[in-house]
Order: structure tokens, then sequence, then C-alpha cells
């Protein structure tokens, strides 16, 4: 007689539910940029949306306390002079959002409460530091106002967003970066490349600790840091099928775990669950969500179930968990965005009988404060998050008013260097055309002087 024994996880029956239409957001000109992003960010306030925009890059800011369809002239945050390729929420400051774009910049915006009322195109904060485009942002997990960019240039640059000022800048890419992501307490930054490798950075002493091929396949590549100091990335094979992988951050000559899931073609965004040590895997152009449950013994990570779904998905946003509903027993909830420019909420639930809080489900989670300012990280300090009890909800602590720095002229820290796309491929054709001309005229010269030397002989006989 044979039996087959089922792996004991409080989260084996989780299941999604999407909301109801009326608490959906609809109506939102969804940008059409193939740039891999999940053109979408959420926090306890609000929800944010890369939109189509011309002449310039634009983004849409919504309160969540306000769904429904989005009237079509609704105000826009509109400061970029390109296409906004990342959106990301301060994590200590619910009403600052930073932005990255085609035009070079990284601005920071303060979004009143309540939302905007007219387009914004005055930045609190101009971050201009890299030579061409910005793809990638992340904010510090636990010391305030730090954040870093990655640019098309194969530049990182960790900023202080108080003074606007570049605090390290790492050079060590070789090739486009992909993905980043900071540890647990943010002593280290992992990041993925087109170069196919795996780092994992000392962003204060702006060196590489640890190097390791990733990835075999030529798409793009993520990557998210566990709070147990391992990695967990998403890529392509030489086969192009979809694959993740387990990694000791110490040692990334070959990973811990790899697990082929498919042959689609759609980049894999994973969001890793801090409390519950889940990930969640949502492909672009997928209308699944797989997720799995991490452990500490092998075989390191378990497929729990997936939610599945006709329509596919543009990108994806994470509630913070501090704003669950701990009443249903929602551990996660997922903003899905669709090509149709609706916005669907997706509360995964981990069904219980008992509606008293659920200690287990709900360990303290981070939140709101940060554990030390900028000057104190950078000297060498290195913090856990502030974690809160969810047992009473969460309750927003006082933020105090963000104090921009004087914005420095363009004129002082523009190179002249091209700043998008089109301008360096502008710069290049100008060179090309140059350099051929430069070598009709050397060519014109050498004739001329073989017929100078020819002369000269025949008077010298």
């Amino acid at each position: 007689m044979s039996f087959r024994v089922v792996r004991a996880s409080k989260f084996r029956h989780v299941y999604g539910q999407v909301f109801k239409h009326d608490k959906c957001y609809d109506g939102i000109r969804v940008t059409k940029n193939a740039h891999d992003s999940p053109f979408c960010s959420v926090n306890t306030k609000f929800l944010a949306v890369v939109v189509e925009a011309g002449g310039g890059g634009a983004f849409l800011v919504i309160p969540l306390d306000k769904p429904g369809r989005v009237d079509v002239n609704a105000p826009k945050v509109t400061g970029h002079k390109g296409p906004v390729l990342d959106i990301q929420w301060n994590p200590f400051n619910e009403n600052m959002i930073a932005s990255a774009s085609d035009d070079c910049y990284v601005k920071c915006w303060v979004i009143p409460d309540g939302g905007i009322t007219d387009n914004m195109s005055d930045s609190a904060v101009d971050l201009l530091g890299h030579q061409r485009r910005v793809g990638v942002l992340a904010w510090h997990p636990t010391a305030e106002n730090v954040l870093a960019s990655a640019g098309y240039d194969y530049l990182l640059l960790i900023w202080n967003v108080a003074k606007g000022e570049i605090m390290q800048r790492i050079e060590c890419h070789t090739d486009t970066i992909y993905c980043m992501s900071w540890s647990f307490n943010g002593q280290l930054l992992a990041t993925t490349s087109k170069d196919k490798k795996i780092r994992v950075l000392d962003p204060r002493e702006g060196v590489v600790r640890h190097e390791g091929a990733g990835h075999a396949g030529s798409k793009a590549s993520r990557i998210v840091f566990t709070k147990d100091n391992r990695l967990v990335t998403t890529g392509f094979s030489r086969m192009s099928e979809r694959q993740y992988a387990i990694w000791d951050s110490t040692k990334l000559d070959k990973p811990v775990k790899l697990e082929m899931i498919d042959t689609s073609s759609g980049v894999l965004f994973p969001y890793y669950d801090v409390s519950t040590n889940m990930l969640y895997l949502a492909g672009k152009g997928d209308g699944n969500i797989r997720y799995f449950e991490l452990t500490q013994e092998r075989p390191y990570c378990h497929y729990l179930s997936e939610f599945k779904s006709s329509a596919p998905q543009r990108g994806i946003g994470v509630l913070p968990k501090r704003a669950v509903n701990i009443g249903s027993c929602e551990v996660t909830r997922l903003f899905k965005l669709q090509v149709k420019g609706l916005v669907e909420p997706i509360s995964f639930v981990v069904p219980r009988k008992s509606e008293l809080f659920q200690v287990d489900l709900f360990p303290p989670c981070p939140g709101d404060k940060p554990s030390m300012g900028a000057e104190e990280w950078w000297e060498g300090a290195n913090k856990p998050p502030i974690n809160i009890s969810l047992r009473d909800g969460f309750k927003p602590s006082e933020q105090k008013e963000f104090a921009a720095p004087v914005k420095k002229a363009v004129e002082e820290v523009d190179s002249g260097a091209p700043k998008n796309e089109r301008e360096l491929r502008k710069a290049y054709y100008e060179l090309k055309d140059e350099n051929k001309r430069l070598q009709e005229r050397l060519s014109s010269q050498e004739i001329k002087i073989r017929q100078l030397e020819s002369e000269l002989r025949s008077l010298q006989s």
C-alpha cells in the first residue's frame, strides 16, 4: 500500500480573488512602451500608472479610495520630456514618488493628500547624473531618502534625495542593467545585466563583492533579495524557456535551485513577501500569476498554486503589507495592469473560519518609519527595518514635510552629451559623415603627395 505525504503549509490553500468592477480603476490609457517595467506602483494612499503622453512622458496618480472610471482629462504628472520608464513610491513618505525617464532625469514629486487637481510639471527634486536614459529605480529599505538609479549608460548611482546629490557612482557594469534589488537591511545591492551576469555590490564602497553567470538566455532577467540573503532570479534559458533560480548570495558559481516554468516569451516579474516568505511570479502578457513558498531547507521553493485569468497583464503593482485587509485574512494584494486600461486589485486570501487576528499569518512587518538617515547609512550603519504589529490595524505615523533642496541650473550639470536614443543616433551619423569626409580628404592629399614626389624625381633626373 502506497500513499503520498502532502507537505504541511498554512499557505497551501491561498487563492486569488478579483475585486468587483466598481472597485477597480478603469479608463486608463496605459503606456505602450516596450521597456520591461511594471509601469505601476502602489502605496497605502495612491496608485500610480505610467500612461501614454504626446511630446513627453506622464504618469497618473489615483487615490486608492477613489475607484471607478478615470476621466480622460484627469490631471497627470507631466514634467518629463521623454517617456517615463519606471516609477517607485518612497517607502517612508507616502506622498513622494520617484520617476525615471528617457530624458536622462530622475525626478521626485510630492503629491498632495487627496491627489492632484491639475497637471503637475514642477518636481520637488531633479536628479541629473546619467548620460543616457534611466530605466530602473529602487529606494533603500531602511535609510531615509536614499535612492538607487540605473541607466543605459551602464552607471548605477546612489542618491541622497534630501540634498539632491550623488553619494556613490558605481561603474562596474559592462552592459545594460536590467534590474536591481536591495538586501533586507540595505547593506548590499544585487543586479542583473544584459551581459548575463549577476552581481552583488557594496553600494557604499562601489565595488563588486560577488559575481557569477546568471540565466543563459538573451532576454531580460529580474532579481530580488530575500530576508535570509538569498537571491531569486527569473530569466530565460538558451532555448528561450522561462525559468526561475535561487542563489546563495555569497556563492554565485551555480544556483541552489533552477526550475523551468514554460516557453512563453514575456518577462517574469518576481515579487517577494518578507512576512510570509511567499514568492509571486507574474509574466508580462500572461493571464496567470504563480505563487510559491520559500523555505530554508531543500528544495528551497515549493509551488503552491496559481491565479488564472484570460486577460493578459501589462504590469503589476504590490500593495505594502501594512495596508492589507487582516479581517479577511488577505496576505497580499496585487494590482493587475491590463492592456485595455483596467487596473484590477487581486486579493490573495488564506481561508480561515475564525474572525480573530491570525498571528501566524500576520507577523510584524516593516512600517513607514526609517531606521536611520542617509548620512548614518553612508557612514557604515546597517539596521533592520522597524517592524510594526498589525493586530490593531495600520496607523500611519506622522510625517515631517519634505524640505526640497535648491535646484541647480541645467547648464551647471549638462555635459552636452546625447540625452536619448534619438540624439545618440543623430550624433553617430554626424560622426560617421565627418569620418567619411576626412577619409576622402586624406585620399586626395595622398594622391597629391604622390604627384609631387613624381615631379621631384623627374626634376632630379
